[in-house]
């Protein structure tokens, strides 16, 4: 299955790990080349330094839609981040939509996180929660 691979930059170095083992399991998952700008990062604040620098001048949200099209299912990688359990940021709700218009599968690595505003957002939109479990992916 072509999959796509969101979540927080925070955590670069898991998600090039999850995408070694969806490989292993027979898919293909695909990223934008914006993420290998994190590698060299040393800390949060530089992360969010380049987090915006890809936002504001490389136009990521951009890239990372056409980079969806002809993509079968997204994985969102919400991992503990800010004190909340399995969170999920704005920019990633907005590919969970992005990926729903589209008619892909959406799956959730974990729970879908207690965080107001959005969680019936997250819940309208039918996600498989995997709840760390990758061969789930069908």
């Amino acid at each position: 299955m072509k999959i796509g691979i969101v979540g927080s930059m925070q955590f670069v170095k898991k998600i090039l790990g999850v995408e070694k083992e969806l490989e292993k399991l027979g898919h293909k998952p695909y990223l934008t080349n914006l993420h290998w700008n994190f590698e060299g990062a040393k800390s949060d604040d530089e992360r969010e330094k380049i987090k915006l620098d890809n936002k504001f001048n490389k136009d990521a949200i951009r890239v990372f839609w056409r980079a969806m099209q002809g993509g079968e299912a997204i994985l969102v990688l919400n991992y503990n981040k800010k004190g909340i359990k399995n969170y999920i940021g704005g920019n990633t709700l907005m590919e969970i939509g992005f990926a729903h218009v589209l008619g892909q599968k959406i799956f959730l690595l974990n729970p879908i996180p207690e965080i107001d505003f959005y969680k019936t957002e997250i819940q309208a939109v039918r996600p498989t929660i995997l709840n760390g479990d990758l061969a789930k992916i069908k």
